[in-house]
């Protein structure tokens, strides 16, 4: 097993060899991994499948979008998007004086230390998105294998090994280590440039301040903790009741409440409630283990202290020391939350969630400041409802606001964006999208330095094709509109 010293120098290595982040090969080393994952499509879900107990199905979806993301995030590197290519030229007549010949660009960090889910053993693990990105960036990746699947991350990490040198990226591009002594040293590593991480709050805020804490501190881009609230007027509950509630009760139980975006709140109108527990009674679902024994305790602890509070009904479900815990819905009131607002930060992770119920549109409109760093919230209104405030304020605190819809499923595109305030994530960046990328590439400057010098992507004659911004100007659109 490689230690991590041997795997961050070999990084290292591979980040200073000429040649190595080009575009074209960034985009070349992706494809080849995504190629590498379908054709081992059989091996990897039936691992996956044994060892976080995930549905079949489950995981040959999610493997199928591990594979669109890689490629996807391979052609926008090519396309140089990212780069943020800029040129002023030297002009002698500019306003506040001459001018010099200034061109700005993109450039990869240097090694990337990327730590696994558990949640998503595939699209947040060895090849999803954080390693992915850091490539598409022309970063190489030292990944911190989650426990909660070894076997699968090894074989894996083989897979993108083996991808990456068969489309010419040099060795120590990727490498996998595991531990958790190793992933504290793989955060302190002088040579470590930045830290993606998804996981629990406990865990990532003391590798964050790990991070912080460095001689050289670095950034630290963590996905955190998020219960994202649902607010349902009045009007809505009134015409959609029994829709709203199967969809809320569906996105609840998706992947047995092990998602990042769960609702863990849903707040309705007075007497909501029945309508939900009704929904739920009717619903023939079978429960199934959680992800780990270690995952399963957690959730059986937080979902015991939140239903011994004052204050809490427990509606459906309940607490339970089975291997397979029910769906479990709670109830407590806008009023209970106004005295203890720091209730809405607390996340059950796992098949629960809790039902506030509120007296009217002031209550509603009153709860939404309370609300903390948040992935999603969510709204379900009808036209006619004046919630333009309550989305603006939801907007301040949250990554995604998400109309009559629900906040599980994460769209990999270009306008995504999958983070939030503190604590849903410890940066303004994303983890999900195209946009992933810039997190980790830092902007040069450079000023009169000779053409025969500049990154292709700065010279005049721009060989690649990249999107250009010259003098102020936008790039052209293939129609010559400005974009």
């Amino acid at each position: 097993m490689i230690d991590v010293d041997e795997a961050v120098l070999a990084a290292d290595r591979a980040h200073r060899t000429r040649g190595a982040s080009s575009p074209t090969l960034r985009r070349r080393g992706l494809h080849a991994i995504a190629a590498g994952l379908e054709s081992g499509r059989r091996e990897l879900v039936e691992l996956a499948h044994e060892e976080t107990h995930l549905a079949a199905a489950r995981l040959e979806g999610e493997l199928t979008r591990t594979i669109f993301q890689l490629r996807l995030l391979g052609d926008e590197s090519a396309r140089g998007v990212r780069l943020g290519a800029t040129i002023d030229h030297a002009d002698d007549a500019w306003s506040m004086g001459p001018r010099p010949d200034l061109r700005s660009t993109a450039r990869p960090v240097g090694v990337v230390a990327v730590f696994g889910a558990s949640n998503f053993p595939f699209a947040f693990s060895v090849a999803g998105g954080d390693t992915a990105s850091a490539l598409a960036a022309g970063c190489p990746v030292v990944h911190k294998a989650h426990p909660a699947h070894p076997r699968l991350a090894r074989r894996t990490a083989q897979i993108v090994v083996e991808a990456l040198e068969s489309a010419g990226l040099p060795p120590g591009s990727f490498a996998l280590v595991e531990g958790h002594q190793e992933g504290v040293e793989l955060v302190r590593h002088p040579l470590v440039k930045a830290v993606a991480f998804t996981g629990s709050t406990a865990a990532g805020r003391a590798l964050f301040d790990i991070a912080a804490a460095r001689p050289e501190p670095i950034p630290f881009f963590g996905e955190l903790g998020s219960t994202n609230p649902v607010f349902v007027t009045q009007a809505a509950w009134e015409r959609r009741a029994s829709t709203i509630a199967q969809g809320y009760l569906g996105s609840v139980a998706l992947g047995r409440g092990q998602f990042c975006t769960k609702p863990g709140f849903l707040v309705v109108p007075m007497g909501a409630a029945e309508v939900i527990v009704a929904a739920a009674e009717a619903e023939e679902s079978v429960p199934s283990l959680l992800l780990t024994s270690g995952i399963r305790r957690g959730f059986e602890e937080s979902l015991d202290d939140f239903a011994a509070l004052a204050g809490v009904d427990l509606l459906h479900g309940g607490p339970s020391q089975e291997a397979a815990p029910p769906l479990t819905l709670l109830r407590i009131s806008a009023d209970t939350l106004f005295e203890r607002p720091e209730l809405l930060e607390r996340e059950m992770f796992g098949p629960a969630s809790v039902v506030v119920e509120y007296r009217d549109a002031e209550q509603l409109a009153q709860l939404a400041p309370l609300v903390g760093g948040q992935l999603t919230s969510t709204v379900h209104a009808e036209d006619e409802d004046d919630v333009e405030a309550l989305l603006g304020v939801l907007a301040d605190h949250s990554g995604r606001i998400v109309w009559n819809g629900w906040p599980t499923g994460v769209a990999v595109t270009f306008a995504q964006h999958h983070g939030g305030p503190y604590p849903a994530a410890t940066s303004s960046t994303t983890s999900v999208g195209t946009a992933a990328i810039d997190r980790f590439q830092r902007t040069v400057t450079f000023q009169d330095v000779p053409a025969r010098l500049l990154p292709p992507e700065l010279r005049d004659e721009n060989p690649d094709g990249v999107p250009q911004r010259i003098d102020g100007e936008l790039p052209l659109r293939a129609d010559g509109a400005g974009e």
